[in-house]
């Protein structure tokens, strides 16, 4: 008889705190690198996402149609998270974060207070500038943003991050758009050691180089709060099915690093009891005591 699979028990988590938002699903979607904004739309519901990036300086907020990318973002469902990619100075990360947030004051979206700061290095790797990230940081904090810093995945940049003020450190598991996914999980892990110490609740968020299902929920069994990507989803062969796949990993890391792993052994571990076993005989079968 076939099963019926309709109804599935869920186990509920903690909402996802971040800055002075909360949310359900702990994946964070960008919105740009879409075919069309109809594509991009059927994504971020598929991702089930509640959190969406839009860079505020790089995105073309209209496409050769004319049709504005705003038009296929719903903003009572979506928070959006202004996005400060393409810069490479201080002076620009905050002239672009104060751009944002006059942008969605004036959509009257919730995220017009806090930013995804972004202050790279150079055009090649787009890997962060520490010190101008640190600098850009403690100016927007002092200007009442909650920043979420895209970092490098060196663990003193990331306490040097929390010290300056931010609500949340992001660092990359890999470069932008590289989809190499996480190559280095014992700095993650460092990370989250140092940046939890009696404050587990601080959000430490995987951003970049994600590039299939698989990378997202091994971020997520490392014990990140969430994860960010943008290309693995938009560049997919399809984007939508990719969109569903990444959901349903985020959910399953999550839940994974919640129920704790066993631990690894050298040697195999019998998953039967070994006690009254069951003996072949010549006779027969005899059960032992």
């Amino acid at each position: 008889m076939a099963s019926d699979l309709s109804v599935t028990k869920t186990i509920s988590d903690s909402p996802f705190q971040l800055g002075p938002y909360s949310f359900t699903s702990r994946l964070i979607v960008g919105s740009g690198r879409y075919q069309t904004g109809e594509e991009m739309a059927e994504c971020l519901e598929l991702s089930g996402a509640e959190c969406i990036t839009v860079a505020v300086r790089r995105e073309r907020l209209y496409d050769s149609k004319g049709h504005n990318i705003l038009d296929f973002i719903d903003l009572d469902r979506y928070c959006l998270l202004p996005n400060t990619a393409g810069c490479y100075t201080v002076e620009d990360a905050v002239r672009t974060a104060r751009l944002g947030r006059e942008i969605l004051r004036s959509l009257n979206n919730p995220g017009a207070n806090w930013l995804k700061l972004e202050v790279l290095g150079d055009g090649k790797t787009l890997l962060p500038n520490p010190m101008a990230t640190i600098e850009a940081t403690e100016q927007l904090v002092q200007e009442g943003f909650s920043v979420l810093c895209y970092t490098t995945d060196d663990p003193m940049v990331a306490i040097r991050l929390k010290q300056a003020g931010a609500s949340a450190v992001m660092p990359a598991g890999s470069p932008i758009g590289s989809g190499q996914g996480i190559l280095n999980p014992n700095n993650l892990r460092i990370c989250l050691e140092y940046l939890k110490d009696n404050d587990p609740d601080y959000p430490v968020i995987v951003d970049a180089g994600v590039g299939t299902a698989s990378d997202v929920a091994f971020a997520m069994e490392l014990g990140v709060d969430g994860v960010l990507l943008n290309t693995a989803i938009a560049h997919a062969k399809d984007p939508r099915k990719m969109a569903q796949a990444m959901n349903l990993a985020c959910q399953a890391g999550r839940l994974a690093f919640l129920a704790g792993r066993i631990p690894k052994r050298l040697y195999a571990t019998a998953s039967s009891p070994e006690d009254h076993l069951i003996q072949a005989s010549s006779e027969g079968l005899d059960s032992t005591s």
